[in-house]
């Protein structure tokens, strides 16, 4: 991504912060509030069960989006995001593609798979695309596919989760990559955004944090789970998904197993994900780490303006004290 369309990108943004793409839980009508609210909203492709819902999903975020800025030209208004499986057991991969070849959302995000394909295609357009990664590997791979960003995914994130510290991520991939740097994992208040950004990453990546949203599709019963647990009610396992991710301990609990007694499982096969049925999501529910900082629900527009807040204080309480030291 050059250094103008990341320009680009950020004035229309009021906080350097993208909502990230939650299974089940993130929703049309969040994408839309979270962009309203200056950050970038985004949401899994499988979320819509079929091709039709997903045409009409992608339909209203792209007219209430260009109604919002007909109505108020100089409000800050940000691009969303789509997150695509390119994995071979995807079985809506084609069907997906054309629907981002009729919609083209401004970033499409990519997961547990090559990006290449996709690359041309959004570029075709003038769209960006995000490669989420969770090791050195796939980071290396990825850049080498003319993506315009990496994300991430760190130690302690929610969902599917890499085991590497994000000081080391952000270290090592520096070394081979001078492209946007989107950085998850454990990032829930502003002052963790603000410590992103002095990381050099050039987004952060937030996912848990808007689970307590109102306008996602989690349950009370998940939102209340999240809102009383701490850092250590998560376990990274891969027996429920068989890739490694955090689960909150009690959700497994009340799934009627055993959290010390989980046995690996198969890996998933990526065309069942959005199945009614898939209790590995539906019943038994993600986060990171992060969820000592989640205190309430609330509607995404006061989630962002209280990060926007944090965001602030971090960088007052830094200049003070910087001023305090000279």
């Amino acid at each position: 991504m050059s250094t103008n369309t990341l320009s680009r990108i950020t004035e229309q943004m009021t906080l350097p912060v993208i909502a990230a793409p939650m299974f089940l839980i993130s929703s049309p009508e969040m994408v839309i509030e979270c962009c309203k609210s200056g950050i970038i909203g985004s949401f899994p492709l499988l979320n819509a069960r079929t091709a039709d819902i997903l045409d009409d999903w992608m339909k209203r975020i792209t007219e209430e989006l260009e109604a919002a800025k007909s109505k108020e030209p100089e409000r800050r208004i940000a691009p969303w995001a789509v997150n695509l499986i390119v994995h071979k057991t995807n079985t809506r991969y084609d069907s997906d593609v054309e629907l981002i070849k009729k919609y083209q959302p401004p970033i499409v995000i990519t997961s547990l798979g090559a990006p290449g394909p996709v690359v041309e295609l959004v570029h075709q357009y003038g769209g960006l695309v995000f490669s989420d990664v969770s090791n050195l590997t796939h980071a290396r791979k990825a850049a080498q596919t003319c993506v315009d960003g990496l994300i991430l995914v760190s130690h302690g994130a929610g969902g599917h989760a890499g085991a590497i510290n994000p000081f080391a991520f952000m270290g090592a991939v520096r070394e081979f990559w001078d492209g946007a740097i989107i950085l998850a994992g454990c990032i829930t208040s502003g002052q963790d955004v603000f410590a992103a950004a002095a990381l050099g990453a050039d987004f952060a990546y937030m996912g848990t944090r808007f689970i307590a949203a109102s306008e996602g599709f989690a349950s009370e019963e998940y939102q209340n789970m999240l809102i009383e647990s701490t850092s250590d009610d998560i376990i990274y396992t891969d027996a429920l998904s068989g890739v490694k991710a955090n689960f909150l301990i009690q959700s497994i609990r009340n799934a009627g197993l055993d959290p010390d007694k989980l046995e690996k499982k198969e890996a998933v096969n990526l065309s069942q994900l959005n199945k009614p049925d898939n209790k590995a999501w539906k019943d038994i529910w993600s986060a990171g780490q992060g969820v000592n900082a989640i205190k309430r629900v609330m509607p995404v527009a006061s989630l962002v303006e209280e990060l926007c807040q944090e965001y602030k204080q971090a960088e007052v309480s830094l200049m003070a004290r910087s001023s305090k030291n000279l």
